[in-house]
């Protein structure tokens, strides 16, 4: 694993640092918007007092704080994998290109030593999973690997009642900023309540720090609410899951294929918007990412 220097030198003196994926590079949206976005969220992150270090595998090398010429190869690159924990050694040993999801960006940023890590949203159980078991990695790696994640809510296309059971079941507190309840990706709301609504940055720095003295293993997973303004209609995002979902079962993808291919056939049924809340959520979960780091670092 190669630790950019700049991330190094901060982990070292105990400056905050955020971690971020590459998987929402090479899959999460289309180039030329996938590198804007990736470096706009850099940008938002050292402005608001931290040091970004996105993650990806190059050759088989995981990279932790890729330079904006990496960012910018991964961007263009076809035919990157998806890499979660399964795929990890496999992508090293035949030293693949690989875009880490947030199961593998949580276990590469434990092992630097990077506490916080910024994503859209996380993985959770898929509809239907009370038969096909189809539930994402994500959910165990919360349970289990030492990062905080901040993410705007679980992904709407997923089951959003059984992903919070798991969580509970898991051990993994579910906070949400300024809000009472769980936030849905492209929106602000659900119909289910959070384990605690956290009003400043400290307060989830404390959460954290409370956590980690009394030594209990996982992640917090951190929901905050997309900002009014670039939320999409409740009713509106709905249906096109909806179409999105049927569209799906009846073309037979499963397994991995699924979250690519739902969120992509979203942003066509939308024209567009699905990708303007998506990029818009991500600069907002950097801004707070940062400063609950910066707060962290205050009180560690």
């Amino acid at each position: 694993m190669i630790i950019n220097a700049e991330v190094k030198k901060a982990i070292e003196e105990g400056k905050p640092v955020i971690a971020l994926e590459s998987t929402i590079i090479s899959h999460g949206m289309p180039y030329p918007r996938n590198v804007e976005c990736a470096l706009a969220v850099e940008k938002i992150i050292r402005d608001n007092g931290a040091i970004p270090a996105t993650i990806g595998i190059i050759d088989g090398e995981p990279i932790v704080g890729m330079t904006p010429q990496e960012i910018e190869e991964f961007g263009k690159k076809q035919g990157i994998s998806k890499v979660s924990r399964r795929d990890l050694p496999i992508v090293v040993a035949k030293k693949m290109w690989g875009a880490t999801t947030v199961s593998a960006t949580m276990i590469l940023a434990e092992r630097a030593g990077i506490e916080f890590f910024v994503t859209g949203g996380i993985g959770g159980a898929q509809k239907g999973a009370q038969s096909t078991f189809d539930i994402s990695a994500d959910l165990d790696e919360l349970g289990k690997t030492n990062v905080t994640v901040i993410c705007a809510g679980p992904k709407a296309i997923l089951d959003l009642g059984l992903t919070m059971e798991i969580l509970e079941t898991k051990g993994v507190p579910v906070i949400a900023y300024n809000s009472d309840c769980l936030p849905a990706f492209y929106t602000r709301t659900s119909p289910y309540r959070v384990d605690y609504n956290a009003k400043t940055p400290l307060d989830i720095a404390l959460i954290n720090k409370a956590k980690r003295e009394y030594k209990l293993d996982g992640g917090i997973l951190v929901c905050n609410p997309v900002p009014k303004e670039f939320a999409m209609d409740e009713k509106v995002i709905s249906d096109v899951i909806n179409q999105a979902q049927k569209e799906m079962e009846e073309k037979g993808i499963k397994g991995k294929d699924e979250t690519p291919f739902l969120l992509s056939r979203i942003v066509e049924l939308t024209k567009g918007d699905s990708l303007n809340t998506n990029i818009q959520l991500i600069l907002n979960n950097a801004k707070l990412g940062a400063k609950i780091a910066v707060e962290y670092s205050k009180i560690k």
